[in-house]
């Protein structure tokens, strides 16, 4: 079925849908992780894995990623 579907709508099913289902999986891990046992890298690999998630999906929208407001002022 998944054959079937425009380029395009699959594209917005995975950016709207399982994209950041994943990166809410993959933090919600992580912070129960740290929680239990503590910071440790498998438990800060998964939380920075839900941010990178979110700033994907960010990017493949169009969107400006979150920048920190140093430096290279125009």
């Amino acid at each position: 079925m998944w054959l079937f579907l425009t380029r395009r709508f699959r594209t917005w099913v995975l950016l709207t849908v399982l994209v950041p289902l994943a990166s809410g999986l993959l933090r919600r891990a992580g912070r129960t992780l740290e929680r239990r046992n503590g910071p440790t890298a498998v438990s800060n690999g998964l939380l920075k894995a839900g941010d990178l998630g979110d700033r994907a999906r960010a990017t493949l929208r169009g969107g400006r990623g979150r920048r920190s407001g140093r430096g290279g002022g125009r």
